[in-house]
């Protein structure tokens, strides 16, 4: 396909989406819920076929030495199946937000004022690897009355193929245009350029990946972008705090799964419980071939108590790098203070977690460190849309506005003001 006729195709199904959204706007919470119980029937019942397409993704990959991560997210086990289609039925379970009306004031005119939710309209999902985004992203869709428009990454294109036939069946079924979420069934990068810069038929562009790919579409886009670049995740040990808690987190945030954006890439721990709490993470760590890059007061601790851990010098970078792979930085530091400054100084906003038994200093972490979402005594893991209760998550963002943290429904709509009179004028 040439690029003409790629302009001309991606337009189409601009043209599609921009159609299909007015329908999807005005449909009722029971269609749209219906379309997302069927989708989940249709996922569970897909199984041998889902396998097949993603088993040709996975032999093509392997083949083009895709490193171990990606290769991880690719993956379409049949538990993941399992999980986006719970998350369809966890969407179809919860309230109808569209068209809810909030804050309704009287003023002094006479005319009542107040705020409707509302679809944002079409938006643009460009994801890599993960083929289950294209569930998340469609189920999320669907219940917020929007059109989607998803470009999956080459890797998974036979995944995400045999995942949107399956939307466009539960859409159909329901009565529901299947143009309302549309896959992107060419592999050429020139189709993306096309995507992101047609505000005519799009209303938002979601990008979901590496940092070169949303850096790419942040710098080229046309069209608002929700977006977070990394997910460089600290986990900071307290003085004070259970320390056998402490353990089990601060494992769990690193080791549960690597390859995510919000498993914890550095940890940070107070002088006051460091040389008791180090030696007991650097023998799980090192039990689970993680490799520890530490800031000199910490490698002495380790050095001394673990002679097998995989322990390197840890370099100015190592503070703001996103491994998404079995090393973790570990630094010593005063307290809560150097925390919240090291955090704000080079983490990515994404997700920060503080484990203490002190209440103020919980409570001086919540409010001070700058990121989407922070937490107190709870594994960085939990930074999800699923976990959260929303369903299902479109993605994080790490911007101030709109949406912050996990996008589910509420970051898919938005409020429109509304006004309620009997004839009043303006004097």
């Amino acid at each position: 396909m040439n690029a003409l006729h790629i302009a001309e195709y991606v337009q189409t199904l601009g043209l599609q989406a921009r159609a299909a959204s007015a329908r999807m706007a005005r449909a009722d919470a029971a269609t749209k819920n219906r379309a997302l119980k069927a989708l989940a029937r249709l996922l569970r019942d897909s199984g041998p076929a889902l396998a097949e397409a993603n088993a040709r993704d996975l032999a093509r990959a392997e083949a083009a030495g895709l490193s171990a991560p990606m290769m991880d997210r690719l993956r379409l086990t049949p538990k993941v199946v399992e999980t986006v289609a719970q998350g369809c039925e966890q969407l179809a379970a919860m309230p109808e937000l569209v068209g809810d009306i909030v804050g309704m004031r009287q003023q002094p005119s006479g005319i009542r004022v107040g705020q409707m939710r509302v679809p944002l309209g079409v938006f643009g999902m460009i994801f890599e690897s993960r083929p289950n985004v294209t569930i998340e992203a469609a189920s999320l869709s669907i219940k917020s009355g929007n059109a989607a428009i998803l470009r999956g990454g080459s890797e998974a294109i036979e995944s995400n193929k045999a995942l949107a036939a399956l939307v466009q069946q539960a859409l159909a079924e329901a009565g529901l245009p299947a143009e309302a979420v549309q896959l992107v069934g060419t592999t050429d990068r020139e189709a993306v350029g096309q995507l992101i810069a047609m505000p005519a038929y799009v209303d938002v562009i979601i990008p979901r990946g590496g940092k070169g790919l949303i850096e790419r579409i942040s710098r080229e886009a046309k069209v608002p972008v929700i977006k977070h670049l990394d997910g460089n995740c600290h986990t900071y040990v307290d003085d004070p705090c259970d320390l056998a808690m402490a353990v089990t987190v601060a494992d769990n945030a690193k080791t549960q799964k690597y390859s995510p954006c919000n498993a914890s890439e550095s940890l940070l721990v107070a002088r006051g419980v460091a040389a008791a709490f180090l030696p007991r993470i650097g023998r799980v760590y090192a039990g689970k071939g993680v490799e520890m890059r530490c800031d000199p007061e910490s490698r002495a601790i380790l050095a001394a108590a673990v002679p097998d851990a995989n322990l390197r010098d840890a370099t100015e970078q190592d503070w703001s790098e996103e491994y998404l792979a079995p090393v973790i930085s570990v630094k010593v530091v005063d307290g809560v203070d150097e925390a919240i400054a090291h955090i704000n100084r080079y983490s990515s906003h994404h997700t920060d977690a503080i484990l203490t038994r002190d209440h103020v200093h919980a409570q001086r972490f919540l409010r001070e460190v700058d990121s989407a979402s922070v937490m107190v005594n709870a594994s960085t893991r939990f930074a999800d849309g699923f976990e959260y209760g929303l369903g299902a998550e479109i993605g994080i963002s790490t911007d101030k506005f709109h949406a912050r943290g996990p996008v589910g429904l509420e970051g898919l709509t938005s409020l429109k003001w509304i006004v309620l009179g009997q004839g009043e004028i303006r004097g």
